[in-house]
């Protein structure tokens, strides 16, 4: 589904005054300045003014003209506003064409690709489209926002502007998706008690059965599910923060399977629940975050998936299990086997080559 709002936006390469309108009335009407301001009782230097664009138009003189030029007032009053507003845009696809490099830092096709932005041809209107994406008047805006928000989020500065543009821009449309859903405000209580019910969504191998009920879940509990595709070079499995009332837990489905998924989920609403709000957090590869409380979002996950206590009395030291003996247990502790396969490979129980036909796969769809 395409979610880019079109705008036609005309930015015109020179300009009319409304000056110029008027001396071509007053030509039409057999008039001199001196006439005008004589009919209107406007002084000759104010006639003079508007004709060379020095003075506006304004609702009064707009009145005036009416009265004495047979045009009505908004037409001139039309006149004066178009022209400040073709002014301004002029002026600002000049200010624009001083960051035109701005755009070599997104993925441009891949986010029009997706239906994010519009594709444009000229380079100033792309990037007038990419600016209302991220809601932001000028490039400056966006690294005021973004830039800081995302080196905190890394405990480092040495992330390249091109790393911070494709993930910026994909928390973006996280963000624009959660606010197109409605939820409670948040209750860390409710969202803690409610993961006993997420974890035997485990059991549903069809996306389009879980995540619906996923989602229903938790934003009962203030918190938005948002499955958002991963941009080139994302590298990105998750992220979480708040905003407003409600969080934000963003799924990008990158390593595709179910023990990825719903380890991340649960790695997620550790954050959620147990660290401090305001904050983003993202998880990744190569991404260098706060590494305590990643750890601990990581013990979290596990054992909230599968219990240390019941995974230790399983599965002996030593001895690698059979599948068979994998699904038994996985049925036994109703979590799917392709998450305990995943947390065999993890601990070096078993080769990361085997057990892999218990793991579900997902793939974006195109709609």
């Amino acid at each position: 589904m395409n979610n880019a709002q079109t705008v036609n936006e005309y930015v015109p390469d020179y300009l009319v005054t409304p000056g110029e309108v008027l001396e071509d009335y007053l030509q039409h009407a057999g008039l001199t300045q001196a006439s005008l301001a004589e009919r209107t009782g406007l002084s000759k230097k104010t006639i003079n003014e508007i004709i060379k664009a020095k003075s506006t138009i304004t609702a009064e003189t707009a009145l005036k003209f009416e009265r004495t030029l047979n045009r009505p007032a908004h037409f001139w009053s039309n006149l004066e506003r178009q022209y400040q507003e073709d002014k301004t845009r002029l002026a600002d696809k000049i200010r624009l064409e001083k960051h035109l490099h701005w755009l070599d830092y997104f993925p441009i096709n891949a986010m029009a690709k997706l239906g994010w932005i519009e594709k444009c041809k000229i380079k100033t209107q792309q990037l007038a489209a990419l600016l209302r994406f991220f809601a932001v008047a000028s490039p400056a805006q966006w690294e005021t926002l973004w830039v800081r928000e995302l080196q905190t989020a890394f405990r480092e500065k040495g992330t390249s502007q091109k790393d911070v543009a494709v993930i910026s821009a994909w928390l973006r449309r996280g963000e624009i998706a959660a606010h197109q859903q409605r939820c409670a405000k948040y209750d860390r209580h409710k969202f803690r008690d409610s993961l006993a019910e997420i974890r035997k969504l485990t059991m549903i191998k069809d996306a389009d059965d879980f995540v619906p009920k996923l989602e229903s879940i938790c934003a009962a509990a203030g918190v938005a599910i948002v499955f958002i595709p991963a941009l080139p070079k994302l590298g990105i499995y998750g992220a979480t923060r708040r905003i407003n009332d409600k969080y934000i837990m963003q799924l990008s489905l990158y390593g595709k399977s179910n023990d990825q998924l719903w380890f991340t989920i649960f790695h997620e609403a550790c954050h959620i629940i147990n660290h401090p709000q305001g904050e983003l957090y993202i998880e990744g590869n190569g991404l260098e975050s706060e590494k305590t409380r990643e750890k601990e979002a990581d013990v979290f996950a596990q054992n909230m998936l599968i219990p240390p206590n019941l995974l230790n009395h399983f599965f002996l030291p030593g001895h690698t299990p059979t599948l068979q003996q994998i699904e038994g247990f996985a049925e036994s502790v109703d979590i799917a086997p392709g998450i305990v396969v995943g947390r065999l490979q993890h601990d070096g129980v078993l080769p990361m080559s085997y057990g892999n036909r218990l793991k579900v796969r997902y793939e974006w769809v195109k709609s």
